[in-house]
């Protein structure tokens, strides 16, 4: 995935999570309200830290410097 859609993913989840933890009207209880940024923080890692799928050759080519 490239970097910049990687930001655009990232900003938006955190300004969703942050809605949903901290609006009055939000349908989270408020002693959720940590779990719920903590979680948005780990998927965000998540997703920046494991590498996309690529392509089938790529695949193939990085099995075989494993052999």
């Amino acid at each position: 995935m490239p970097n910049d859609v990687k930001a655009a993913v990232s900003a938006l989840a955190l300004i969703v999570a942050a809605v949903l933890a901290y609006w009055s009207g939000s349908p989270i209880r408020p002693e959720f309200s940590t779990y719920v940024m903590v979680t948005a923080v780990f998927m965000i890692g998540a997703m920046l830290d494991f590498p996309g799928g690529g392509s089938k050759e790529k695949r193939q080519e990085l099995m075989a410097r494993r052999r």
